[in-house]
């Protein structure tokens, strides 16, 4: 006979011993790169981070809470070899600014506010027009013109997806003159 040196007796499961205690566990393992919620369910325990291109290293985040923190026209917080993600915030009234991306597709959601969509074939034929709300996806395939207009009474706050990557590894554009600039000294350049 042989005897039982596990630390729980031979009548009891390893795994449902202290499984009341899975919440203490798993709250006790902290990101280093951003805060955890203390009860996974509410927002409200979140501390400021600080937002900047995290890419290309491995990264978790909690895009809501910080697509809601973002207060820049646009912010790169990941850039990779072939993604990137894009926070915004767009003033009440202004809007994106009509664009179109020939090679590639882009991905959009918007976490706070309201805006009109449109889409079209040529930047004078946008017949593709649609209201978004807060948790709403916009996908814009690639060659479409579009635009996305803010049409509530506060900032519109979401991000975007593309793929591959639109905007140089660590974009800041404080607000949208900042943009129209920048892409102006590229060109003249």
């Amino acid at each position: 006979m042989y005897w039982n040196t596990w630390p729980y007796d031979q009548w009891q499961q390893p795994m449902t011993r202290n499984w009341q205690d899975y919440d203490a566990w798993y709250n006790s393992w902290q990101s280093q790169q951003w805060p955890q919620r203390s009860d996974r369910g509410s927002s409200h325990s979140y501390h400021q981070q600080r937002i900047t291109d995290y890419g290309p290293r491995p990264f978790v985040v909690d895009i809501e809470e910080a697509t809601k923190q973002n207060t820049t026209f646009r912010t790169a917080l990941w850039t990779g070899e072939h993604l990137q993600l894009t926070l915004m915030s767009i003033n009440v009234g202004d809007d994106i600014g009509l664009e179109v991306h020939h090679d590639h597709d882009q991905f959009l959601r918007i976490e706070e506010g309201q805006g009109l969509v449109q889409m079209g074939d040529s930047q004078d034929r946008l017949d593709f027009q649609q209201q978004a709300f807060a948790d709403d996806a916009i996908f814009v395939p690639a060659g479409k013109w579009h635009n996305l207009t803010n049409t509530g009474n506060a900032p519109l706050k979401l991000y975007s997806i593309y793929a591959p990557p639109e905007h140089a590894y660590g974009t800041v554009h404080n607000t949208k003159e900042d943009q129209r600039c920048l892409y102006k000294e590229v060109k003249t350049k």
